[in-house]
């Protein structure tokens, strides 16, 4: 039986080459397909039982050998609805099973994929080049706050962002020791008194709370600007809130006032400057003193538009600071200044931020969370059951999946390319082919062996 033997492990021989020859061929052919994992080939040896000395080389079988768990190359692609995972992890996907009134219908099971060439369809899913169809938490978009514990698929709708009224207004400024008013200008002089908002014997006393409209020119000569931004109300209506100082008192202490414009048309007795809040007083340092962490301005109008009420963060106000106590800065410097409201906002385009989330960029400059990216784990990745289109189902040996957020380890704008080596495949496919060539040798030398047995006969 030997030289039969010889036969039939050579062609177990020639069986297992080409299987490793069928994977690398497969390998090359995926090279450049996007979160392809390629398939290795292991072979394991088959031995008759047979008594100590007598044993033999035996056959051989091949087996696929998965590398689930190698990472391909990242790849960018400037296309911001493209996902690539840096690390472990598989997206959840599902397939489409149909279509109804143009809209995909899905159903089956969820398969997983490291295929992130994801893009916005007609009907607002997200889905990648193989056809499959993401899936995470949906998030509300007033809070940001992830809805439900159940993956869904990622549907993004182009709607409209509603206004937000202004609730919270930051401002930061730093207040001069000798503040250069117009007054000052126009009589040339360069006297502390005459800095004051009651300089020159101004109509409206020496601590106004409003300013009218026939007073608004004096009050804007001795005072001076403190910064604008606009502000909204809770229809989108947006306005200028325009501030400016006005010092009350010389030191010890350092007073001032702060204003806001409220109808810059207003005449005769209409009001056209309010204070806000109390007198800010500063120490020697230039510190407040007390402090003002917050400002409140109840409800008021703009322009004869009416307005919530909302608070005027103005901790970080300081008089001139104690390095500068003899320098001749003369004017308010405004460090900052901004508000938390917006109008409403049309949707443009989507990306993945830096967090994995699904996000809309709307045309008022607003970015809101649409979903949170899940990935799934397995305890055995590679024992994952491969499927076409670059997905795989999960098995008994795989185990269930644990569905977790997306984070940091997810980017956007970018993909996963294959983990195929080219010069690797080819050395594998150089050893493969000689090894089949050397197994068609055996059979061509057991065939010439088997003919001189037959002719031993003749």
């Amino acid at each position: 039986m030997g030289i039969f033997g010889a036969l039939t492990t050579s062609v177990s021989g020639l069986q297992a080459q080409s299987f490793a020859i069928e994977n690398i061929s497969g390998n090359i052919a995926n090279s450049r397909t996007t979160g392809f994992k390629r398939v290795d080939t292991r072979f394991v040896d088959l031995i008759a039982d047979r008594p100590v000395g007598r044993e033999l080389a035996g056959s051989v079988n091949a087996f696929s050998q998965a590398t689930n768990t190698i990472q391909g190359d990242l790849q960018a692609t400037g296309v911001s609805t493209n996902i690539a995972i840096n690390g472990d992890g598989w997206f959840v996907v599902r397939e489409r099973t149909g279509l109804a009134g143009g809209v995909p219908t899905f159903g089956g099971i969820d398969v997983y994929t490291r295929r992130g060439d994801f893009e916005r369809d007609t009907s607002g899913y997200l889905v990648n080049g193989a056809g499959y169809y993401l899936k995470g938490l949906p998030l509300d978009p007033q809070t940001g706050a992830i809805q439900g514990s159940s993956p869904q698929l990622i549907r993004i709708t182009e709607t409209n962002v509603p206004p937000k009224a202004t609730q919270a207004v930051e401002y930061g400024a730093t207040l001069p020791k000798d503040p250069q008013t117009n007054y000052q200008s126009n009589i040339r002089s360069n006297l502390p008194a005459d800095g004051l908002i009651s300089s020159g014997g101004a109509p409206y006393g020496a601590n106004p709370p409003t300013i009218t409209g026939a007073d608004a020119q004096t009050f804007i000569d001795r005072t001076i600007e403190g910064g604008s931004l606009t502000i909204f109300n809770q229809q989108g209506a947006a306005k200028p809130l325009s501030l400016r100082w006005g010092k009350v008192a010389n030191g010890p202490v350092e007073q001032w006032n702060l204003y806001y414009q409220t109808d810059s048309q207003a005449t005769g007795a209409t009001p056209a400057w309010q204070q806000i809040g109390s007198t800010f007083n500063f120490d020697a340092s230039g510190n407040p003193a007390p402090p003002t962490p917050t400002t409140p301005l109840p409800a008021f109008t703009l322009e004869g538009v009416p307005y919530s009420a909302i608070t005027i963060n103005t901790g970080n106000i300081r008089s001139f600071p104690p390095e500068d106590l003899n320098g001749n800065r003369t004017l308010a410097k405004v460090a900052l200044i901004s508000q938390d409201g917006y109008p409403s906002g049309e949707f443009q385009s989507t990306a993945i931020d830096g967090s994995g989330r699904v996000v809309g960029n709307y045309s008022n400059g607003q970015v809101v969370g649409l979903a949170q990216i899940v990935l799934a784990n397995f305890n055995a990745d590679n024992q994952l059951k491969r499927r076409d289109g670059g997905v795989f189902e999960a098995t008994l040996d795989s185990g269930p999946p644990t569905i977790a957020q997306a984070g940091n380890n997810v980017q956007g704008g970018v993909v996963e390319g294959s983990n195929t080596d080219i010069a690797e495949e080819f050395s594998k496919l150089i050893v493969s082919q000689q090894a089949y060539s050397a197994n068609t040798k055996v059979i061509t030398t057991a065939q010439d062996l088997l003919r001189e047995v037959i002719n031993i006969i003749r």
